[in-house]
This record gives C-alpha cells, structure tokens and sequence, in this order.
C-alpha cells in the first residue's frame, strides 16, 4: 500500500485521520434532448480502509454513475456534478483541477471496470497496456514496467504469465480478462478500489473465483473496496455493509446482516424476496411490480411509492423521507420503517 506520508507530498491538504471516502449529498445529472435526468440525487456513504461496502440495486437506479464521479471520468457534456462532495482522507476531488485529479485516478482510486473486453485496447498487448502504467506514472524503464507487469500477472493467478504478457485481449478468456483489469487496477497500490459489476456475463464458477481472489488482494493491501452489483448473493459473501440504492439515493443503509435478517425499506425487502431459494421449488417468484422511474419524472415523495406494498398519501408527497436511524450505524428512507421492519 502506498504510503499515506508520500501521498500527502504529491496532493497537499490529504488528512491521515479523515475517512478513506466520504459522499456527502452528491448530485449529477444528465442534460440532454429529451429532459434533464437526474442519475444521482444526494447519495451519502463513507468507505473505511479494508472495508468492502456493496452498493446495491436495479440497473439505472445511479451505481455506475455514481462510481464515474467520484473517479472523475463522466462525460460532460451530457453528465454534470450539480452538488456535493467526494473526500478521499479530507481532500474534496470534486475542487481540484484536472491536473491533480490525475494524481488520484489509479494512484489512490482505481476502478475496474463491468465489460473487460471494452476497457482494454485491442490493439496493444496486454502486457503494453499494463506496462504503460508504470512508465506513466511511475517512471520506469521499459524493462522494468515489464518484470512488474508479470509480476502482477502472476498475482492474480493467470498461468504462464510470463508467456502470456504478450498476448492480445481477445485471447484471453472472459475470466482471465477480469483478472488482467484487477492487475491494472492494483498496479499502482490503490487506497481505493471500486468493482463495477466485476462478474457479469461470467460463469458462477468464475464469478466465486473472481470475488476470492478480491477478497484475498483486499486483504493483503489493507484496501477500502466498492462493490457495485445487482447480485445479492454475491453480496452476501463478501460485503461489510450496504448501501441500497434506488432512483439515485441511498435508500438503506446497514450492516450486511442486518439487512438480510430484517429489511427497514420495502424496496430492499422487494429485493430479498425476489431471490430464487431452494425452499421454493415449483412456486412463482416473487417480481417488484412496475419500472423503475424514469430519471427525467421521478415521482414526488418517495420515488419508490408506485411500486411499494406499504404506500400512504405521506408517500407521495414532498419532500422524500429523510434517512431514518433505525439502529447505530443503519439507516432508512422510510417513514414507515418500523411497519417494515417489523412485518418480518
């Protein structure tokens, strides 16, 4: 892990003792021909040094989006950062310039990225495009980016990885493409790593291999780790705390278990109820009715009351329920939480 005291020298105003991440009310939207879309409406989470928070939901409920922000990698236009903070140990990286943001990206965060074959170049080997890193921003030799390319191959466990170095992305499988991206992604010692869907379109095999082998880097380097997925199981494997999100805001947040055993929003136990068990063979699964809304209509009040079991009149209305405690530690965006929690 790199050393918080040389960090400090590269980005004046880093502060040891602040959290790793801290989101504080972040805001992004997309202004386009049909509407403007608000993707992120006030998300709020902080990340501890080897902790793994999974942010959670449906696809276009503000994930992706989120983890583009806080990297400083939206396209803009359309994607606007209306309101808000990102910290990383106290800096606001939403202040600095593009310049320092640079220093940041991949030195201190890091992010892997959902569609492996899209984020490598096909044209340049995989091992030019790891070396690179370290030419760039470390200042090696050629040789020398290449003896650390291998060895960082070898630490995500691709066989042969001193032959391979040279191969091109499309020779190498699905899975074996996902540990080249978490290889770039550790190469320069993260504080922070975020996961964006790491395991899609691979096998449930794979996935367990992919998510193992997180897990055992994360822990060697102390890392703070943000697991962007839909998957729930993969969640409860591996993540310390949660954070649900629906519409573009943190509707739940909680310890891993704490949700899984009693769900405080009704989307969240939408969620849990809509997983396939072994205990329901040969019964329907359970469905949240409608849509997610769309980003340019979100709906007043709460933005999951066309859809939610426990709806009132309070729901539809302004403004959005605030973040409940429910417990220390755990929060909802729920005026009827306790109904919910309850009705377990």
């Amino acid at each position: 892990m790199t050393d918080i005291k040389a960090q400090i020298d590269v980005l004046p105003g880093l502060d040891p003792r602040a959290p790793l991440l801290e989101v504080t009310d972040l805001h992004v939207e997309f202004r386009t021909q049909y509407g403007v879309a608000r993707a992120v409406n006030g998300a709020n989470f902080t990340l501890a040094p080897g902790e793994t928070l999974a942010i959670l939901g449906e696809s276009g409920c503000g994930k992706s989006v989120t983890a583009q922000a806080i990297m400083g990698i939206l396209d803009s236009p359309p994607g606007f950062i209306t309101k808000g903070e990102v910290k990383y140990r106290g800096l606001d990286l939403l202040k600095l310039p593009e310049s320092e943001r640079r220093k940041v990206r991949a030195n201190q965060i890091a992010m892997i990225f959902q569609d492996a074959l899209s984020a490598l170049n096909p044209v340049f080997t995989v091992g030019y495009q790891m070396a690179e890193l370290f030419r760039v921003h470390r200042g090696m030799s050629r040789g020398d980016a290449k003896r650390r390319s291998i060895e960082l191959l070898d630490q995500v466990k691709i066989p042969g990885a001193k032959a391979r170095i040279g191969d091109y992305p499309h020779q190498f499988s699905g899975g074996m493409r996902q540990r080249v991206m978490i290889g770039m992604a550790l190469a320069l010692d993260p504080e922070v790593l975020i996961a964006d869907e790491p395991t899609t379109a691979l096998d449930v095999t794979v996935q367990a291999q992919i998510m193992g082998l997180l897990a055992e880097l994360q822990q060697q380097r102390n890392m703070g780790l943000i697991l962007i997925t839909h998957d729930m199981g993969v969640v409860a494997d591996v993540a310390d705390r949660i954070s649900v999100m629906y519409a573009g805001k943190v509707v739940e947040e909680a310890p891993v278990y704490d949700i899984y055993a009693r769900p405080a929003h009704p989307y969240a136990k939408a969620l849990l109820e809509s997983i396939p068990r072994l205990d329901m063979k040969g019964q329907e699964l359970n469905v949240i009715k409608g849509l997610p809304p769309a980003l340019t209509s979100i709906p007043q009040g709460c933005a999951f009351n066309p859809r939610c079991a426990y709806v009132r009149d309070e729901c539809r209305q302004d403004p959005a329920p605030p973040a409940y405690t429910v417990a220390p530690g755990r929060t909802a965006r729920c005026h009827f939480w306790r109904e919910v929690v309850g009705d377990e």
